[in-house]
């Protein structure tokens, strides 16, 4: 007679962990997104469609899978000449590029995944990202464990505002601002009748987007520029907007309050809306009614919705400092760009790029923008 084991007797086998390169983007990709962090929740398949299909490119996802359960999704389109093997992480510039990774994705999953990447291309960029990215951060130790070379370039320092802890100190929003909103929203009503609006989920139709465009065509961003960074005209990057809205999880993720004067639309503010966490992507208004600060009054009037919704946090990312600070924003993570270089004859030829690659972006505004030199 067998004697049965005793349940101490058993050893837990670690997890059966491979990659795998698909052609196109991978059904995974949301699939890993719903179980990374609630900060990256809008890194799903239909927003890297509407990346590829808006700024270009045909795409490749690794996913890693642990036991048969993916747990990192990297999709990827190359660049460049093609015997270079270059690829980028698709994606919009704001709020960052980066992919979508499991909580439960460990140090194997991003060994197999470097392993795999090895065997596909000479170099990797990913980014702007912020330092400390819980899917890049990992995927940077990985990368330098075995062998790889890793550029960075500094983008720009981001601003938070922890809203719920301001409001708990007594500091925000404070009286004399409401005061003062209060006497330029009177002055501001003689130019018409003042609706605000919110705009989210199944309200993202065309006219939505029109609306925001309309904004944009008569503001600086049109007049001083030549309109290539408006998020919703058809110069801009409105395709993308447009297209990520046919995903409803994203389009409930999707926010924007939107000023009314006398029905037409005057002023916005656009955000995405991750869990606590409101990422600041955009906001415009029409320089006729510029007088009065339209801009800033419907985005304290938005932040003080996101409160009462429950929101705690707002990510400004990078620009202008000057308003996010008088608003109670301080200074976040740096923003970087990456450039992952395979071991051998591509890491060589990298390593004397090192300080193109570098100035190639802005300069640090702070001595703890620079990554310290064992990290990279």
């Amino acid at each position: 007679m067998t004697k049965p084991m005793l349940l101490a007797e058993f050893q837990r086998l670690a997890p059966l962990t491979r990659a795998t390169t698909l052609d196109g983007l991978s059904s995974a990709i949301d699939l890993v997104a719903q179980s990374g962090p609630a900060s990256h929740a809008f890194l799903r398949y239909q927003w890297f469609v509407a990346a590829i299909a808006a700024y270009g490119g045909n795409a490749r996802t690794i996913v890693v899978e642990a036991d048969g359960v993916p747990v990192i999704a990297l999709p990827m389109a190359r660049f460049g000449p093609n015997p270079a093997r270059l690829a980028a992480v698709p994606g919009c510039y704001w709020p960052f590029r980066s992919f979508p990774a499991s909580v439960a994705a460990g140090e194997d999953a991003y060994a197999v995944l470097i392993d795999q990447l090895a065997g596909e291309i000479n170099a990797l960029r990913v980014g702007p990202v912020y330092d400390g990215d819980p899917s890049v951060a990992p995927l940077l130790a990985a990368a330098r464990a075995k062998g790889w070379v890793t550029l960075d370039r500094f983008v720009a320092d981001s601003y938070l505002l922890d809203m719920a802890g301001a409001q708990t100190a007594g500091t925000w929003p404070r009286n004399s601002t409401l005061r003062k909103n209060r006497f330029h929203e009177k002055h501001l009503g003689e130019h018409g009748a003042l609706a605000w609006d919110f705009v989210t989920g199944a309200g993202w139709g065309p006219g939505a987007f029109d609306d925001l465009a309309a904004i944009e065509q008569h503001s600086w961003i049109s007049a001083r520029t030549d309109g290539a960074d408006a998020k919703f005209t058809v110069a801009g990057h409105g395709a993308f907007w447009r297209a990520v809205a046919n995903d409803p999880v994203l389009a409930d993720m999707m926010w924007a309050a939107v000023l009314r004067i006398d029905g037409a639309p005057a002023a916005f503010s656009f955000d995405i809306n991750a869990g606590a966490l409101k990422y600041a992507i955009a906001n415009s208004y029409d320089p006729a009614f510029g007088k009065h600060s339209p801009g800033k009054l419907l985005y304290y009037r938005n932040l003080v919705r996101a409160l009462a919704d429950g929101m705690t946090t707002v990510d400004w990312g990078a620009g202008d400092s000057g308003y996010k600070s008088v608003i109670g924003a301080e200074r976040g993570p740096a923003i970087r760009d990456w450039l992952l270089v395979r071991p051998g004859l591509p890491a060589m030829l990298a390593r004397p790029l090192r300080r193109i690659w570098e100035r190639s972006g802005q300069t640090p505004t702070r001595a703890a923008a620079a990554p310290a030199p064992d990290a990279r």
